[in-house]
């Protein structure tokens, strides 16, 4: 995707997968209090399972007059795009949470549900951040290719449960998604952090500053836990 070289004065944040938790995610957002001058980078999978994908978008939106928000593809986007770009059938989308990302558009038969703004978003998307010492991305990562040459699969689909890469090559810190906790809790092995802390199944929602690590979670119903 990109690679940002000119340092921030402000925060370096990163979200976990928001899958559909809107409230939660407006908790996290009020408690953040991003500024002009923050990078927010969302890790992917802000669609599908949870109650309300449309709404979580369109907090995005909002986040992204305010501050500078960086949105990466997860898989489930992927999916979801397929779909819509007639590419791929709707069945596997539909069985992996795209029924409630339906549901929140008000779905009625068509594939024309996205506004405008919400489909230029989507198309938007990217596969990874690179910023100073840090890259962030959907899944994980090939520790020897450069992330330019990663491939799709890695970047949105591999689980860290098949196994936790190596440090990459470049030497810089890996922040990723995708691999939910069912405990809620952070996974930090050092040279990787991934912040899927399972939201929509019950856990929380989490995001971090990488730089001092200061965390801020919050419940689907939008109780601040940190």
């Amino acid at each position: 995707m990109m690679e940002q070289t000119n340092e921030s004065t402000g925060r370096l944040i990163a979200i976990g997968d928001i899958h559909g938790c809107n409230v939660a995610l407006q908790a996290i957002l009020a408690a953040i209090d991003p500024q002009p001058n923050d990078i927010v980078v969302t890790l992917g999978d802000v669609v599908d399972r949870g109650p309300d994908s449309r709404g979580a978008v369109e907090t995005l939106l909002q986040c992204g007059q305010k501050t500078q928000l960086v949105a990466l593809q997860g898989n489930h986007e992927e999916m979801m795009l397929n779909v819509l770009r007639g590419s791929e059938s709707h069945h596997s989308w539909l069985r992996y949470g795209g029924v409630e990302t339906l549901d929140s558009y008000g779905f009625d038969g068509g594939l024309d549900f996205l506004p405008e703004s919400h489909r230029v978003f989507f198309e938007s998307l990217g596969d990874y951040f690179v910023y100073e010492d840090y890259f962030f991305t959907h899944a994980a990562y090939d520790p020897a290719v450069p992330l330019e040459e990663q491939t799709v699969e890695m970047l949105r689909w591999h689980s860290l449960r098949q196994g936790v890469p190596e440090p990459h090559h470049s030497g810089k810190i890996a922040f990723v998604g995708h691999t939910a906790n069912h405990e809620g809790q952070i996974l930090d092995v050092g040279h990787l952090v991934c912040l899927d802390t399972h939201c929509y199944g019950g856990g929380c929602l989490t995001a971090m500053d990488v730089r001092t690590r200061q965390v801020w979670q919050a419940n689907p119903d939008g109780v601040l836990l940190s």
